[in-house]
Formats: structure tokens, C-alpha cells, sequence
């Protein structure tokens, strides 16, 4: 049984937005971007892997992802090395890594210094 996708109200945005204004939000941030797909040389967050990072006013972080492709060889390990990252810093209680194919992610959605890093620009 494949587990059906969630309808989406007219207006609802595709990626959830991030809590920007949180002040642990930089540090999750530079925590993200410490961990590398292996088998591309630039970090998640630059490769536009890390769709949403929320933190509520308790330090609880929840960090929506993807991967490159379903099929990534990585795809049991790549939440836990988030977690990892993101668990130490000060102000953090919890951290949920969660995973999502929806929207599929593309090349679009890497960063300049990421296309630039990889001879894309």
C-alpha cells in the first residue's frame, strides 16, 4: 500500500517556509551546511536539499529535506548526519530530520556558490 499524497489547499505553499526569525535559525544553518551529499563535493544546504528549517520558541528544530534522487545510497543515513550536526549547538532541545520527495528537488534549486562550485556558471 503506497501512502497517498496530501491534498493541497489553493494557496498552500509547496515547501513550508523556515522560522528566519528564530535566533538559533544562522547556526542551524551553518550546522546544515557542514554536512556533504558523498557523492557530490557541496553541502546539503547549498545543494538545496534542506527545504525547511523550523524551530519553535522550546530549541524543538524540524528540519524538512530531500535528497538528490529517491534511490540515493545514503537515504538511511543522510537524516542522522543532519541531527548529528544540529543536535550539539547551544539552544537546541530536539531536532526531527524528516524526509520528502514532494517537490522532486532539481538543479534550480541549488545556490549560486553551489552551481558555481560544481562548473555550472
Amino acid at each position: 500500500m503506497t501512502a497517498e499524497p496530501m491534498p493541497r489547499l489553493e494557496g498552500t505553499p509547496l515547501i513550508p517556509p523556515s522560522s528566519t526569525e528564530s535566533p538559533l535559525y544562522e547556526a542551524v544553518v551553518e550546522a546544515c551546511r557542514s554536512v556533504y551529499d558523498p557523492e557530490i563535493p557541496v553541502n546539503i544546504y547549498d545543494l538545496g536539499l534542506v527545504y525547511t528549517i523550523e524551530i519553535d520558541d522550546e530549541g524543538a528544530v524540524r528540519v524538512i529535506m530531500t535528497l538528490t534522487a529517491p534511490g540515493c545510497p545514503v537515504a538511511g543515513e543522510m537524516p542522522g548526519w543532519v541531527a548529528d550536526a544540529i543536535s550539539p549547538l547551544p539552544g537546541v532541545k530536539t531536532v526531527d530530520v524528516e524526509l520528502t520527495f514532494e517537490p522532486p528537488w532539481g538543479m534550480d534549486m541549488m545556490s549560486d556558490e553551489a552551481r558555481l562550485e560544481l562548473g555550472f556558471m
